[in-house]
């Protein structure tokens, strides 16, 4: 992969080389703004204090403005990229990226998207007060009205709908597809939630999957750590349109992966259907499946027992041996019997 300075020089290469191009012109009157270093300015103040940056284009009142050295930056709207100083950044909107100084290679359309941007990184706002109040959070992408608009210091932060995490001001790494979706989340993270105010109870836990709305259903729903909610899925019927179909158990293996399994209906061959299956089939093979684990963990004891119980028998026959051979080498050792004459 090519560095960011090999790539720059081509890319100075290539206008460079249009520079040289015969000065024939295809419209007329010629379009004002010819600026060195591939300039282009047009509104009051635009770029008005450039000096070696290059690869710049402001449009828009002060649009760029305190721009001197930065590279590659775009700002369209008055008082797009106002303050800016960096490179490779784009704003498209009145207000957009307004106060940004430091940070590079943002993306903001839309008007004060990234307004309060001061030197984060990396971040793709679009949407009208997208990503408004971040500072030097990086790495975000907002896409809708106010997504992620309270946040301030989080990374790394996906968020697509209309105030998709929109309370979010310093949690990392959460992704919330949809409307309102994980919308009262402030400092907490590593949550997945996809779904219109898929997670929008959560408030203090880490680390949850939410796919669809759980609003009231749950008493406890939001506020654990390490959970998957999944709605309509609780006691919604097996479609029954087809009642010769084998019915399927879905089931989750240690490592998080879903499958199915054959599960025989209740009621006789050609007249069972998958709504006469037992309700308690599922927890029966969630309880089998408890039950399977417990008897390979006792094989396992089992196991272990026999060898240790073998052990024991060796070194028990091994130290009875040596209790044999002493016995023998003391017999060897005892004096001779004298017999004693008894004289009157």
């Amino acid at each position: 992969m090519k560095n960011k300075s090999t790539i720059q020089l081509a890319i100075f290469t290539v206008l460079a080389c249009f520079t040289l191009l015969p000065g024939a012109r295809a419209v007329n009157p010629a379009p004002d703004g010819c600026y060195h270093n591939f300039t282009t300015a047009e509104g009051c103040n635009a770029l008005e204090n450039l000096t070696t940056g290059a690869g710049n284009t402001g449009l828009g009142w002060r649009a760029l403005f305190t721009d001197t050295t930065g590279n590659f930056n775009t700002g369209v709207g008055a008082g797009a990229l106002v303050l800016t100083n960096a490179d490779s950044n784009t704003a498209v909107g009145v207000a957009a990226l307004l106060l940004n100084t430091s940070g590079t290679q943002n993306t903001a359309v839309g008007t004060n998207a990234l307004v309060f941007n001061d030197n984060g990184d990396s971040n793709t706002a679009t949407g009208y007060a997208a990503l408004m109040n971040n500072t030097i959070g990086g790495a975000n992408t907002a896409i809708g009205w106010e997504a992620l608009t309270a946040n301030t210091i989080g990374i790394n932060n996906v968020a697509l709908g209309t105030l998709p995490l929109s309370s979010n001001t310093s949690g990392n790494n959460n992704t919330a597809i949809g409307n309102l979706a994980l919308r009262n989340n402030v400092s907490n993270s590593e949550h997945v939630a996809v779904g219109r105010l898929a997670g929008s109870e959560i408030t203090t836990a880490n680390n949850n999957i939410i796919i669809g709305h759980h609003n009231g259903v749950h008493s406890t729903f939001g506020q654990e750590d390490n959970v998957c909610y999944i709605g309509n899925i609780w006691g919604a019927n097996v479609d029954d349109s087809n009642p010769m179909a084998p019915a399927l158990l879905v089931y989750v293996d240690p490592d998080g992966r879903l499958g199915t399994l054959p599960v025989a209906a209740a009621g006789n061959p050609g007249k069972s259907s998958p709504k006469e299956m037992k309700p308690q089939a599922i927890p029966d093979a969630a309880e089998q499946a408890k039950l399977d684990l417990k008897v390979r963990k006792l094989r396992a004891t089992v196991t272990q027992q026999q060898q240790q119980i073998e052990t024991l028998t060796a070194q028990l026959q091994e130290n009875t041996a040596q209790i044999q051979k002493a016995s023998a080498q003391l017999g060897m050792n005892e004096p001779a019997a004298k017999v004693v004459a008894n004289k009157p």
